[in-house]
């Protein structure tokens, strides 16, 4: 008798584990399964804002249309055409004439007029920098590029206005030299504007900017902006918390990015 007590009790004992392991098991997949599910309805509300932002900006002419602008004292165009483009960047040094050549190719400089031996490290520099400029200058459009990761951070006040607040990061394969950088843009939920956005970088030994666009201006149906452009007086704030520091006068302006004779024609 005292035998079979023990072995119902092993039996029970076994079956309560067996069942609260499962049960355990279960709770950690449906938690696993939540969090996927809430990480895919960020990721499809960014990209649903981002598409409108994109529309309000200029939609299908962003891939259609050759541009050209000034800044700095650098001369730029962009050709795109169904997602073939050249960008280029001309100014006058010591050298002579300057053209910066950016294509689906590669890259590539001449010097009045005949093409030069580069390092790789220069030709990656040069090469980023016109890209840079025109990816500012563009936006929002390339943040549907295939190496964008987009989330949806939920909604911010700036200024007494709400703003969509989107997460933007990039691949590893396919995101460049930069794909660690990181980007938060604030946008309008009825007129779809980028009207602020927000970077760390880890070039030239790294650092984070704040944005503050103006001087909106509709060129042949896109939209392009000038900026305020911000630093952090502090090394300890994080990018989230930069949109809070600029209402708190804890940013300090560090430029004006301005584009200047600003030319489109739409394919």
């Amino acid at each position: 008798m005292k035998y079979y007590k023990r072995a119902i009790f092993a039996l029970l004992f076994s079956t309560t584990l067996v069942v609260g392991l499962a049960s355990c098991q279960q709770s950690t997949s449906e938690t696993e399964n939540e969090a996927t599910t809430q990480t895919a309805r960020a990721t499809d509300k960014a990209q649903l804002i981002i598409d409108q932002a994109i529309k309000a900006h200029g939609g299908e002419r962003f891939d259609k249309m050759s541009l050209s602008f000034d800044f700095r004292d650098r001369h730029y165009t962009a050709l795109r055409n169904n997602g073939s483009y050249v960008y280029t960047r001309e100014f006058t040094d010591s050298l002579g004439q300057v053209m910066d050549v950016l294509n689906n190719e590669g890259f590539y400089r001449e010097v009045n007029g005949n093409r030069v031996v580069l390092s790789d490290e220069k030709a990656k520099a040069y090469s980023n920098s016109v890209n840079s400029v025109i990816y500012f200058a563009l936006l929002p459009f390339g943040l549907n590029d295939a190496v964008v990761n987009k989330k949806y951070m939920g909604v911010a006040n700036i200024k007494g206005q709400s703003y969509h607040k989107i997460k933007v990061t990039f691949d590893q394969a396919g995101g460049g030299s930069d794909h660690e950088d990181e980007y938060l843009y604030w946008i309008h939920p009825d007129k779809y504007t980028v009207d602020y956005l927000a970077y760390s970088f880890s070039v030239n030994e790294g650092g984070m900017r704040f944005r503050e666009a103006h001087n909106v201006r509709n060129v042949k149906g896109i939209l392009f902006a000038d900026y305020v452009n911000y630093e952090t007086v502090s090394d300890t704030i994080a990018l989230e918390h930069l949109v809070v520091a600029f209402e708190n006068a804890g940013l300090k302006k560090l430029s004006d990015i301005n584009l200047e004779n600003i030319n489109v024609n739409v394919l």
